[in-house]
């Protein structure tokens, strides 16, 4: 795996929304390490990019009410666990459960398995609300897909947090997903 700092210097075979995640980073002058890989289709896929970064990837879960009128893209350790009960108290919304692939695409342009962050610049409607586990504020590292998961990028998480996310326009909330050890 080649690890390049910046946007592919060659455009041709990408995705429209891969360049434009490039030129929204470069835009606003974040510095990012990138490496091109196979599919990433789940975490245990991202191992090796894991590797390669220093540091490890965010688990990306696009969740909804019961009703579905209210979406959350909820970014957690990629090795930590999931439960919806502590993260429903925490936000309010009972009854979470996971959105669907078509929500996912008709709300941030996003296909399944390249769920991520930067999905949030295309939520112009701001109708996704963006939940952060605190675990990923003490990384030094923040590593995530740029809309397409045979990419993945690596930033400081000082960069994703003073720049990037108020760039987004999408105001965090930080939640505490603590589990007992089974």
């Amino acid at each position: 795996m080649v690890l390049e700092w910046g946007r592919p210097s060659d455009p041709a075979g990408r995705l429209e929304k891969e360049m434009r995640v490039y030129d929204f980073l470069d835009g606003l002058s974040i510095q990012y390490l990138r490496a091109d890989h196979a599919q990433a289709m789940t975490m245990e896929a991202c191992r090796e990019v894991d590797e390669a970064f220093g540091a490890p990837l965010c688990k990306n879960l696009l969740l909804c009410n019961r009703q579905q009128t209210e979406f959350y893209l909820l970014l957690i350790p990629g090795d930590k666990p999931f439960k919806t009960s502590q993260l429903s108290k925490q936000i309010g919304s009972s009854r979470l459960s996971f959105a669907s692939g078509e929500a996912m695409e008709a709300l941030l342009d996003i296909t399944p398995g390249s769920l991520t962050l930067l999905g949030l610049m295309n939520d112009r409607e701001k109708k996704v609300h963006l939940l952060i586990d605190r675990d990923l504020l003490e990384a030094e590292y923040f590593s995530c897909h740029p809309c397409i998961n045979t990419s993945s990028l690596r930033l400081t998480t000082r960069d994703v947090l003073e720049v990037l996310i108020p760039a987004l326009g999408h105001t965090p909330q930080y939640v505490t997903l603590d589990y007992p050890q089974e």
